[in-house]
C-alpha cells in the first residue's frame, strides 16, 4: 500500500501497511530515525495492538522511501504524518484515531500535532527529550502548545532524557500528558541483564497504549 505526500519541493509516494482490527480505533505509527517501517520492533508492537483490537497503519517518511539513512527536514516528517492520518481516516473514517512514534517518529508527530493536525491522541515510544548528552538543546518549544492527551513511554535510563528532572518538566508544562516508566529501560527499552527480541519488548507496551485509549 502506498500513498501520496504533498512535500515543500513536490509530491512523494510513501510506503505503507494497513492492518485491519474491530472495535478499539486506529493507531497510525511512525518509525524512528535510523530504521523504517519494517523494523521488529514496529512489527512486534503493531501486531500486538492489532491482536487487541486496534486497526493500525505504518509508514515510511520520504528520506527512506529514497534509501537514505538519515532524516530529511522536519517541513517533510510533518507533512508526511498529515497525509498518513488522512490516508487512515479514509480507511476508517469512523475510528478514533491516535498517533504513535517510535523517537523521533513520535517528536514529529507532537510537531504536525502542534501545528493543527486532527488525533485524539500522541503515543511517544521514547520521546528524545534532546540528542544524548546535550541537555542543553531541548526538543520542547512545541509541547505545551498541544491540548490533545499524551502519553510517554520513557525507559528510565534512556539517555535521551537525562537528567530526568529536565523531562519530568517538560511533561509538566503540557497540558495533559502522563508517563509510564519501564524501569532499568534504555531508548527502545532494552533492559540491562534481561535481553529479549525487540519485537517482544514492543509487543509488551501495547497493553499500556490500550489503556491508554480507553481512558
Amino acid at each position: 500500500m502506498n500513498f501520496e505526500v504533498e512535500l515543500p519541493n513536490g509530491a512523494a509516494t510513501v510506503s505503507a501497511l494497513w492492518a485491519p482490527a474491530s472495535g478499539r480505533g486506529t493507531v497510525v505509527v511512525a518509525h524512528g530515525a535510523g530504521a523504517g517501517m519494517e523494523h521488529p520492533f514496529l512489527t512486534g508492537f503493531t501486531d500486538a495492538l492489532n491482536a487487541a483490537g486496534f486497526s493500525t497503519l505504518r509508514f515510511n517518511f520520504p528520506y527512506r522511501e529514497q534509501g537514505r539513512r538519515m532524516p530529511g527536514p522536519a517541513a517533510h516528517a510533518i507533512a508526511t504524518w498529515w497525509a498518513a492520518v488522512a490516508h487512515a481516516r479514509s480507511l476508517a473514517p469512523d475510528a478514533s484515531l491516535w498517533a504513535a512514534g517510535k523517537s523521533y517518529g513520535g517528536r514529529m508527530a507532537s510537531m504536525a500535532v502542534a501545528e493543527g493536525m486532527d488525533v485524539d491522541g500522541l503515543i511517544y515510544l521514547g520521546y528524545p527529550l534532546h540528542p544524548p548528552g546535550r541537555p542543553d538543546k531541548p526538543r520542547t518549544e512545541h509541547l505545551p502548545s498541544i491540548t490533545v492527551p499524551q502519553l510517554f513511554i520513557e525507559g528510565s535510563n534512556d539517555p535521551f532524557i537525562q537528567p530526568l528532572s529536565q523531562f519530568e518538566e517538560a511533561v509538566e508544562s503540557c497540558i495533559d500528558a502522563r508517563v509510564e516508566w519501564i524501569g532499568g529501560g534504555g531508548h527502545s527499552f532494552e533492559v540491562k541483564g534481561n535481553k529479549r527480541p525487540p519485537e517482544v519488548v514492543a509487543a509488551s507496551l501495547a497493553p499500556i497504549v490500550a489503556a491508554f485509549a480507553d481512558a
